[in-house]
Formats: structure tokens, sequence, C-alpha cells
């Protein structure tokens, strides 16, 4: 094996352990793979970068803005809210819930399409007094089963696509010796005749059986209506007596006395009335009363440290005084506080915002819980302004767990947003314009049209998907230039040897959604991706049948909270743990490879 090759299996293999370790964010990880191998000169210092300006790379980036746009109409909402009715049977909503999901996101990014729908399912859980758990997860698997349908859908089908166009017409063309003609890369709806079969099938499962597959130690409890409920709690009022050491201090002055003893000041009361918002800035006098939220122990190691005394045993009334209020949000992969605590972030001091709670698979922390380091998927209960929360709920990365309220303006922007999207597609689809100027139009739109006003355009973005992208790709075209792709297939091939070329699309298809369970679809749709090819020249077929089954399996992670965003998304407001997820997830993998391969077959023959 060539030293070339040595080397960027190993750094792959650490890239896979990284990756599945979790310690560091995907997308620091895959750029330190990629500066580490161009230090070592097996990936050329001229094509470093080529990554970032990659055609997937750049759809990807676009159809995310589109999908802020389509967020920010109001156009999604009204269809969650006009379709899903609280009032029906469980096995209605999560039926109709999922055909809702999946035809969403065949037409805009399944993260976003989640994040819309997941407020309207927690509402509908809450009026019909059922754990949200027997409806979430049925949801994230359908948003992503809606996915497959079409080009845009899943960021998977975007690489594949952009694949197929660098595949030669002719394998036995020398690109030294002349210009050797590629394929077209896949179009719009060449995903569809696949994945519509896959999606109708897995959403169907998951309407009529999948759903009864979730354990029970998950749908007996709701872990975002205890979040909320424990905090009361947690509450008390102290007196500031005459000898306090707190008198003649404004309330942010015991800022750090509260961070010392891990309790939070919530109020002040004065004279019997509660002052407006905290009152961070309102001066400590005798007799005031100090409404905080904290354990017994902590409120009893405050009172004794500032010379305070109890007011008596009963509870302050209510957390939200004038002009505070309480939110619920969950923290996707990547966002700003992921693997951060609140008070690293400064979010008391800076924006005056509390962080209550933190539930995290139906675990809850309240003590400490400032200091508190967080993690992907868990669910956060913020109390502050109510001018100011939803920004900085935006801020931290999080994605709040309750219908938003649709403006007039929205409204009417709905209907433009759709139709703006509508002819970007139609344009694209006829061959009229080249998918991403079509794409880019449809962003400039938007903007001139405030649909997406220029302040989100860059946090509409997942900036670690773009890094991780961009890295990997030149990794990747470097193992394939290399000759490790070549080698990986011609060891799949001679493992199916005599089998032919549907036992190697059915092996190929398992091992990338085996990947795809632990990793993050994206890296494994790139390294996947040439080896499909490879496969496909070995055996001297179509490459077409292969890139189809490595779009689908990338896309198709349902055993584990790691393998698809969306999974990690549910996993705290449903109170699900890491194992709950295969007993659903194992059956529709099976299901989905079991009707993917002759449908590719059919439609993509070799």
């Amino acid at each position: 094996m060539p030293t070339d090759q040595i080397i960027l299996f190993s750094l792959l293999v650490v890239v896979f352990g990284m990756l599945i370790w979790g310690r560091f964010r995907y997308d620091l990880v895959a750029f330190g793979a990629l500066v580490v191998a161009l230090i070592l000169n097996v990936v050329p210092h001229e094509k470093a970068f080529d990554g970032f300006g990659h055609e997937a790379t750049i759809i990807i980036a676009l159809v995310l803005v589109i999908s802020r746009g389509l967020s920010n109409s109001g156009a999604i909402d009204l269809i969650g809210t006009m379709v899903i009715d609280k009032s029906r049977s469980l096995f209605a909503h999560i039926g109709i819930t999922s055909i809702v999901a999946a035809a969403l996101s065949a037409v805009m990014n399944n993260v976003a399409a989640l994040a819309l729908l997941m407020p309207v399912d927690l509402k509908a859980a809450d009026k019909a007094k059922r754990s949200p758990a027997h409806t979430l997860m049925p949801l994230s698997f359908a948003t992503i089963l809606g996915g497959l349908v079409t080009l845009i859908g899943t960021p998977p089908n975007i690489i594949i696509a952009s694949f197929r166009g660098t595949v030669q017409k002719d394998p036995a063309c020398n690109p030294k010796l002349g210009t050797c003609e590629t394929l077209e890369p896949f179009g719009m709806f060449d995903f569809s005749a696949v994945g519509i079969v896959a999606a109708v099938t897995g959403v169907f499962f998951i309407t009529t059986i999948g759903w009864r597959l979730i354990p029970s130690s998950a749908t007996k409890q709701d872990a975002s209506a205890k979040l909320r409920s424990d905090i009361k709690d947690y509450i008390a009022e102290v007196r500031v007596p005459q000898d306090s050491d707190c008198i003649g201090k404004l309330v942010r002055d015991l800022d750090s006395d509260a961070d010392d003893n891990d309790i939070a000041i919530v109020g002040l009361v004065r004279a019997g009335r509660r002052l407006p918002g905290q009152a961070r800035l309102a001066d400590i006098r005798h007799n005031d009363i100090l409404v905080i939220e904290a354990d017994a122990k902590a409120i009893d190691s405050f009172v004794g440290a500032l010379k305070l005394e109890y007011v008596g045993s009963e509870k302050h009334e209510s957390l939200t005084g004038e002009g505070l209020s309480l939110m619920e949000v969950v923290i996707p992969v990547g966002a700003s506080i992921e693997g951060r605590s609140a008070m690293a972030m400064r979010l008391m001091y800076r924006h005056g915002i509390l962080l209550l709670g933190v539930s995290r698979q139906g675990r809850r922390f309240h003590e400490r819980v400032r200091k508190l380091t967080i993690k992907a998927g868990d669910v956060l209960l913020l109390l502050g302004p109510k001018e100011s929360l939803g920004e900085i709920a935006g801020w931290i990365g999080g994605l709040p767990l309750k219908e938003r309220e649709l403006q007039v303006a929205q409204r009417q922007k709905a209907s433009l947003a759709v139709a703006l999207f509508a002819g970007a597609i139609a344009l694209a689809s006829f061959n009229i314009l080249h998918l991403p100027t079509a794409l880019a139009a449809a962003c400039v739109l938007f903007v001139l049209f405030n649909i997406v006003p220029m302040r989100e355009i860059y946090t509409s973005i997942e900036w670690p998907v773009i890094v991780l992208l961009g890295s990997m790709i030149p990794i990747g075209a470097a193992l394939e230039s290399s000759g490790g792709t070549a080698l990986i297939a011609n060891n799949i091939v001679n493992l199916a040897a005599g089998y032919g070329p549907m036992i190697v699309l059915t092996l190929l298809m398992i091992v990338t959604m085996t990947l795809s369970d632990v990793l993050n679809n994206t890296a494994t749709t790139v390294i996947a991706a040439p080896i499909a090819i490879d496969i496909a020249t070995r055996l001297h077929v179509s490459p077409d049948p292969f890139l189809m089954a490595v779009a689908v399996a990338a896309s198709c992670a349902f055993l584990t909270p790691i393998g698809h965003k969306n999974n990690t998304l549910i996993m705290g407001p449903g109170g699900y743990r890491f194992g709950d997820y295969w007993r659903m997830g194992l059956p529709l993998e099976i299901i989905v490879i079991a009707v993917s391969i002759p449908m590719i077959m059919w439609v993509w023959p070799f």
C-alpha cells in the first residue's frame, strides 16, 4: 500500500473515531484533518479549499437561506396549524403529522421542517394530556424520510448529484489525452421515484406499527412539563433586614454572591409590589424582599452569607413578574451554547436572561445549572424580558418549543415566498437556469422583499455543515486520486464475488447506512460516493444505482440520536434515551433497504 494511502486511511480512522467520540465539534475535526493532510502533502495545496467552492456546498448554503425564508414568511406555520388538529386520536395524529412532515421536508431542509412542526406537535400533546414521546420520534423519522424525495431535501442528495457530474461517460477515457465527457448531475426530481416509495412505505410503518415500539419508559413521562412544574419547588422569598450587607447595593451587584451560591435572583418586591422585570438596577433597601430560585441548600447558604432572613415557608406565586416571560428551547447540534455553560456565555450579566433548568434525556437539572455544560438535545428553561427573550434564544442557537404568533404581514408574505421558491424550482427543473443560479436568485429576491432580513442571511446558514463539507471534499478527492477508494471498492466487490451486482449494491447500502448511524451523514456521503463510482467501474455497470443507494442509505440514520440532527433535536423534549431509537429505527432501516433496492434496480438499471 502506497504511503499516501496509509496516511489518508489513518487520518480517516482518526476522523471517524473523533466524530463517534463526539468530544470535539465535527467541523473542527474535519478542518483539522484537512490541515494535517495539507501538512503531510497528501492533499495538493492548490486544491486545499476547493470544497468550499464546490457546487454541493453552495447549494446547501442557498437551501438553508431559502428554508429560513419559508419559515419567516409563516407559510409552514400556516400549513402546520391548519392540518394538525389537536383533538384527533393518537393514531390519526401521528399519521397526518408524519405525512405533512415528509411532504414539507421534500421541499425544504428537513431540520428546518422539524423545528417548525415540533412546537405544533408539543402543543397537541399538551392539549391531549399525553407524553410528546409518543409523537416526536415519528415526526423526526418522517422528516428524514421526506428528504429522500427531491434533490434539495437533504444534503446527501445534493452531494450525490454533484458527484454524478464528475463521472466520465467513457470510463476508458484518459483526461490527460483529451476532453472526456461527464454525466449530467442528478436533477431536482431524479430522486423522486425511489424516494417516494421509501418515504411512503416508511411513513406507513411509522403510523401503523412503528410508534408502538417506542419504550414505555419514555412515553410515560413529559420531560418539558416536568421541567416547568419542578421549577415551582425552587422559588423562595427572603427579606433584607436592617443589618444586611445588601442594603445600598444594586440587585445586579449581587451577581457574584448569587453565582457563588448557585442561586438566581429573579425579582424584587417592595412595599407589597413586585418591581418590573428582574429589577436589576434597583437599589436594595431595608425590608425589600428578594425573589430567588435555587434548591433549599443553596438558599440557606445565600441567606447566611448576606445576612438575609426568610419571609416564611410559602412559595412565591409566580416567576414571571411584570415584563418577564418563560421560554423553553431545545439545543441543536452546532448551537453556539453547545459545549459551554450559561455562566460562560454570561447570559445573566450581558442579557438579563436566567437559565432556570435543563432537561437531558429525561433527567432534570436544577442544581448548579448555570455552570452545567450544555449538550445538543438539551432542553433549556429560560427566564427573561419578553421583548428580548426570543432574540437571545436565537443568539445561543436554541429552537423555541412553542408555536409562534403569526402577524398579518407574515401571512401576506407566505404566498410570495412560496411563489418565489416554486418559480426557482421550475426554472431549474426545465433547465432554464442552473440550480445554484435559480436558488441564488430566489435568495436575492427573499432579501429584496424583506422575507429574510440581511442580518439573518448568515445566521440562517449552518456554518459547521459548510466547514465539514468544504474540508471533507478535498480529503475524499485525495483518497480517490491515491487509489484508496478503488482499493475499498475492490474489497467490497471481492467480498460479494459470484453473487452479482444486486448483492454488491445491498452490501454498499448496509455499510453506508451503518456508518451514517454513528457519523455525520454529510461526511459519510463524501467518502461513500467515490467508492460507489469505483465499484460500478469494476463491475462494468452504470454508477447511477450505486450513487442512489448511497444517497438513500446516508440519509436514513434511525438507530441513534447522533446519526441525524433531527434525532438529536427531539431527544430532550421527548425525554428519550440513547437506546430508545433502535427499537423503531432498526425495522425501519430494514424496510427502507428492502423497498429501495428493487426500486433502484428498476428505475436506475445496471
